[in-house]
């Protein structure tokens, strides 16, 4: 199956349908704001007290470490998926994620949902989420399936080792990964899985317009390799199409308002895929 990533998509102007039990899949919404990390950011590289008291936001964070599991070659991400794990501070286990994403051209959410669908996603896939990711200049369709697994053997948030990850990841692949171009493509790629990253990012929760609002501050290594780059994303969920296209333009006047704003879309995943690059 060829690689569907894009990178420069619309944001949405098409309200998706209501779409029946049996046909593709319903998703909900996540909205995605930059913010500028030299503004939100103190010298300490944590949220300054003005951003948190905007949002009602602890000064206390969870810490989360992230990384992906592909080959050198990227043949998951070059098909759509991605394999995540997240140790995510007083939660048991770690989080495993098997994510697949397609592109949403020029604000066509059902065109989206109906290429999902003729590839075999249909809402009656109960174990699977659909999801918009709407970042300020793209949108993308993201189906999940999640899962625990053990960390005993690990403490606080250090993520497994690249032979623990490879296991974890193959005794729980779901089929809709594991054949997804051929028989048991997704665990024949996981044997030969090479880690990018480790991050380990901080998130703040807070309130914000009625509904729950996280800003998550990455470090991610910049491109040359010789230092660290700050992401700051402002986040919120909803299941109603209405709500998120009103939300993000109320939220993005706030930020716009405070000059905290930065008007990109950039995927934390990406950076992490291109600027942690295995060589071997």
């Amino acid at each position: 199956m060829k690689n569907l990533l894009a990178k420069g998509i619309s944001a949405a102007v098409i309200l998706p349908m209501v779409l029946a039990a049996d046909g593709p899949m319903v998703p909900d919404y996540e909205v995605h704001l930059l913010l500028d990390p030299t503004v939100v950011l103190g010298s300490d590289f944590k949220l300054t007290p003005t951003v948190l008291s905007t949002f009602a936001m602890p000064t206390t964070v969870t810490k989360i470490n992230v990384q992906y599991i592909d080959t050198v070659s990227e043949d998951l991400y070059n098909n759509g998926w991605s394999c995540r794990i997240r140790n995510i501070e007083n939660e048991s286990g770690f989080d495993l994620t098997y994510k697949w994403r397609l592109p949403v051209n020029n604000g066509d959410i059902n065109g989206a949902l109906n290429t999902a669908f003729s590839y075999g996603w249909n809402s009656g896939q109960g174990n699977y989420n659909a999801q918009i990711d709407w970042l300020y200049a793209s949108q993308t369709l993201s189906i999940q399936r999640d899962y625990t697994a053990s960390s005993k053997g690990y403490s606080g948030t250090d993520d497994p080792d690249e032979s623990d990850s490879r296991s974890m990841l193959e005794s729980n692949a779901p089929n809709m990964f594991n054949d997804w171009v051929s028989d048991n493509w997704g665990t024949d790629l996981l044997e030969s899985g090479v880690i990018y990253g480790p991050v380990l990012t901080k998130r703040s929760v807070g309130t914000w317009n009625g509904v729950e609002l996280d800003i998550e501050v990455w470090p991610i290594e910049n491109s040359s390799g010789t230092g660290i780059d700050y992401i700051v994303e402002a986040s919120f969920k909803t299941d109603n199409y209405t709500f998120a296209s009103a939300g993000r333009d109320q939220l993005i006047t706030l930020l716009q308002n405070e000059s905290w704003f930065l008007a990109d879309s950039l995927s934390k995943e990406d950076l992490v895929m291109e600027n942690y690059h295995p060589t071997s």
